[in-house]
Parts: C-alpha cells; structure tokens; sequence
C-alpha cells in the first residue's frame, strides 16, 4: 500500500524544469561568419547612402533594407569584444582609439554632405560605437564609480550620436547577451530595435535578427580585413560628397 502510495505521488509530481531550458540560445559566429555579416553590413549601408545622398531618397526598397546595416554593425561589434580576454588583452582601448580616429575623420564628410541638425548633429555612426564601447569597457571594468560613469556616458553620449540612444543600448544589450545569455539581454536588443521606428519609421531594423542568427548556421570564408573595413566609411562618405557636389552643377 505504502509502495502504491509512493508511486502515485511520484507521477503526479511535474519533473523538475531543467534550468537550461529557461536560458535563450547562445550564438556562436565562426570569424569567416562575423566578417560576412560586416561586409553584408556595409553593402547594406552604401547603398542607403547612394539612395539618401545621390538619388534623393528616390527608392523605398533601398532605404527599407539600409535600415539593417546599423543593427548588424552593432552585433559584430558587440560580439567581439564580447570573447573572452578582451579586457586583459587590451583591445577596448584598441578599437576606442580606432573609433574615435575615424570618426573624427569621417565626421569632415559627414558635415560636408549636409542634412544635420545645427549643421553637426547628430555625430557619425563611430561615435555611437565609441560611446557603446566606452560603456561595454567602463562595464567589464566591474567597479561602483565605473558603473556609475557608464550610467553617465549612456545618458550624456547617446543624445550626441547617431541612432541616439537605441542604438547604444542595442550594442551594450548585444554585448551583454554574448557574453551571458540572457532573456533581459534579448528583450532590451529587441525593444532597442524597435524603438528605432521614431527615427526610421519603419521596423525593418528588426529583420537584422534572423539574418545575425542564420549566419550561425554557415562558415565562409571571408578574410578578415579590418584596415580596410575602417578605411572605407570615411572613404565612402568623401566619394558621396564628391559626387553629390558634381552633380549638383550639371
């Protein structure tokens, strides 16, 4: 009777839930795959900029898929220096100096082609990552007055950038969810998002997820070539203006 008992109450009693099932996915990109998804990245940008600079915003198509190339370039930079040993190998002050470099570089073409507010504002897409990475770096640092300058940096830095503060808090989100999967990681990339739709009016920012995720899946092989990566967006941006202003006086 006892031993009945005692098997009854075993079948009613729900199995423990494994904690692994509550944990979302990790994503593990090979390095052939982050390249891939930043070259797709800059295609996707160039061709908005020939769109918004060149041909005056003429094709919705180009300026709907132009809405992932941010999304994209936060998750590679995210999950960079989200690897391990980042901090102890010196690469946040690496990639900060490259940033803030080519950012100002940059910022000579981005001013140049016009369309800003008070004629600087808001500054170029290194300077949102700079100030991402400058929270990511403040972060991992782990003391009281580094979190609180990281706090400070959110606030203040992310009403200067480009995508303002969803883009920063989709790249430190991102970074977050790399390094420790997490479901509020996740929530805060997805929200982050889409509350670009105040600037882009659209949400096919969003469709940066799947794409991030299906490069999971492959392994191509794209050399990594970040010299030239970081050449290109000033580069692009002086041919844009270059041009924008021939054809201005024909």
């Amino acid at each position: 009777m006892g031993t009945t008992a005692k098997r009854i109450a075993t079948a009613s009693t729900p199995a423990p839930v494994s904690s692994k099932s509550s944990t979302p996915p990790e994503v593990a990109l090979t390095n052939g795959a982050i390249e891939a998804v930043k070259w797709l990245a800059v295609v996707l940008m160039t061709l908005d900029h020939v769109n918004k600079y060149l041909l005056h915003d003429a094709y919705p198509g180009l300026f709907a898929i132009g809405r992932l190339a941010m999304p994209l370039f936060a998750f590679t930079l995210a999950y960079n220096l989200a690897r391990p040993a980042t901090l102890e190998g010196g690469a946040y002050s690496r990639v900060l100096k490259r940033l803030a470099t080519i950012g100002a570089v940059s910022s000579v073409p981005f001013i140049a082609l016009g369309g800003l507010g008070w004629g600087w504002w808001p500054l170029n897409i290194m300077a949102m990552l700079f100030v991402a990475s400058s929270i990511m770096w403040l972060w991992e640092r782990g003391g009281k007055w580094d979190a609180a300058a990281a706090v400070a940096v959110f606030l203040a830095g992310g009403a200067f950038v480009e995508f303002w503060w969803p883009g920063v808090a989709l790249c430190v989100a991102a970074w977050r969810y790399f390094k420790r999967p997490s479901w509020t990681a996740l929530a805060v990339c997805v929200l982050s998002v889409a509350s670009l739709y105040v600037i882009n009016r659209n949400l096919w920012a969003l469709a940066a997820f799947p794409v991030f995720f299906l490069a999971s899946k492959v392994n191509p092989r794209v050399p990594r070539l970040r010299s030239t990566f970081y050449a290109y967006y000033p580069a692009h941006l002086a041919v844009l203006w270059a041009l924008s202003h021939f054809l201005a006086k024909i």
